[in-house]
């Protein structure tokens, strides 16, 4: 029996496909999904392959593994965000003086990766 991945599969559609272990796409219909199951996006099955009209197309699939929830990570508690929100002020405040001085600070990346990691604490 094949496995792969779900590449995507939607069940308002009824349909969705399987890229199997080597490299092809398996068409997936509504009438191949057990009931009570929900395929995702990144899940491990099995599935039996029948050629359909329009090329392969799974006839049974069985869920081997369920990708990692995407959940939002824990938030920080305030007290350490302390430190890391004073270390980016005195940051920006060095990036403002090459800014006035007509140009981008050499670490600017830098700054953009600190931003966008702290963004992501506040949001967590």
């Amino acid at each position: 029996m094949p496995s792969g991945r779900v590449k995507w599969y939607s069940a308002q559609k009824g349909f969705g496909f399987i890229t199997a272990d080597d490299g092809r796409d398996v068409f997936v219909g509504q009438a191949a999904v057990e009931a009570g199951v929900n395929l995702k996006t990144g899940m491990r099955v099995d599935f039996g392959v029948a050629e359909g009209r329009k090329g392969p197309q799974a006839t049974s699939i069985s869920v081997i593994e369920t990708p990692p929830s995407l959940a939002k990570a824990r938030r920080r508690r305030p007290r350490d965000m302390v430190g890391v929100v004073e270390d980016l002020i005195r940051l920006l405040d060095g990036a403002s003086g090459s800014l006035r001085r007509g140009h981008y600070p050499d670490n600017s990346r830098k700054i953009a990766q600190v931003l966008r990691a702290l963004a992501e604490d506040f949001d967590a």
